[in-house]
């Protein structure tokens, strides 16, 4: 993303970064990306239950992952995503 200022002329650059995902980070889930989890998609399905998750992990880990940058959301989700059962994966996503 490049922004110019008004007020110096001068370009500054910021990175960005995007989420380009097809389909959900949860392994055999096809299902559309619903919201981020990280620097990943995730399903509605999915979204609900890692907020269930962060949830059940105490009340503040919504305040700390508010505050957590991007890499630090991913090791989260990371390791969220272990804790999912392949019985899990919701049923309007095709199984492979």
């Amino acid at each position: 993303m490049k922004i110019l200022r008004a007020d110096s002329h001068t370009e500054v650059h910021h990175t960005r970064i995007e989420m380009h995902d097809i389909r959900c980070c949860v392994p055999n889930c096809q299902a559309r990306p619903y919201a981020p989890a990280g620097t990943q998609s995730v399903c509605k399905d999915h979204f609900i239950n890692f907020l269930t998750w962060r949830r059940r992990r105490g009340p503040q880990m919504f305040l700390k992952y508010a505050a957590m940058t991007m890499p630090e959301r991913d090791t989260i989700a990371a390791e969220w995503v272990k804790t999912i059962r392949v019985d899990e994966v919701p049923a309007n996503s095709p199984k492979t």
